[in-house]
Parts: structure tokens; C-alpha cells; sequence
């Protein structure tokens, strides 16, 4: 399980699902003059969209034996990261002034965890085709 490498990489989405849900992505001041953090654990449809890939990540590391299904779940995932990534620019429109925090990087880690292991999970299902072919 972890010895194929689109394990490691999902655990990488599910390490940077869970650091983006705790560090901020943007912090600044609002326009109404507080100033804020924004991070997933402030907003409740990006707490609840974080909390699901990170359990889709979670899901699809113990489903090494079903690959389509976790490549199903690794676009799945690509498609939440990429949401996530909206939402956060979307919420950007409520600062006056502020600046994007080093730790927006995991939002990016994310999406690039679940494409990378995509391409795994795709090079194992074109792999084993092939060896079926051969016999």
C-alpha cells in the first residue's frame, strides 16, 4: 500500500489538506476594519469541502487494489482542490488590504499531490493491461 508511489502522494494531499485547514491562505484587513486570517477553519463551505478531500484522499490511499476507483477518486479530488483554490480567490474580494501567506503553498501541494498520483494510478492500470495482453 504505501509502497507505490501514487500512496505517497496522496498522503501528501491528505498532509497538505490537513496544514491548509489549520494555516492561513490570505490575511489582511477586512473592509469593515478587522483584521483576519483566512484559512479553512474560518469559513464553513471551505471547512466542509477541506474535510471531504481530506477524507478522499484518506479513502483512496486504503483502495490500492481497486485502481479505477481511486482514479476516480484522485479526479474527484483534483476537482475539490481546484474548488477549494476558487473559493479561497472568491474570498479574497473581502480584504481592503493584506498579503497571501507562505502557507497558501499547501492548497497548491494539494492539487499537485492528486494529479501526480492520478498519473500513477494510471501508468499501474495501463501496466497491468498490457501484461494481460501479453499472455
Amino acid at each position: 500500500m504505501i509502497q507505490r508511489q501514487q500512496s505517497l502522494w496522496l498522503l501528501l494531499s491528505t498532509i497538505s489538506a490537513v496544514l491548509s485547514y489549520v494555516l492561513p491562505f490570505y490575511s489582511g484587513q477586512l473592509k469593515d476594519g478587522k483584521y483576519f486570517k483566512l484559512d479553512a477553519e474560518n469559513d464553513f463551505l471551505l471547512m466542509i469541502i477541506t474535510g471531504i478531500s481530506i477524507i478522499l484522499s484518506l479513502v483512496a490511499i486504503f483502495l490500492y487494489k481497486d485502481r479505477k476507483v481511486q482514479l476516480r477518486l484522485c479526479f474527484s479530488g483534483i476537482a475539490l482542490s481546484l474548488l477549494i483554490l476558487i473559493i479561497y480567490f472568491v474570498q479574497l474580494k473581502k480584504f481592503e488590504t493584506g498579503s497571501i501567506s507562505l502557507s497558501c503553498l499547501f492548497v497548491f501541494a494539494m492539487i499537485a499531490g492528486y494529479i501526480m498520483s492520478a498519473r500513477g494510478v494510471w501508468k499501474d492500470e495501463r501496466l497491468i493491461k498490457n501484461l494481460d495482453r501479453l499472455r
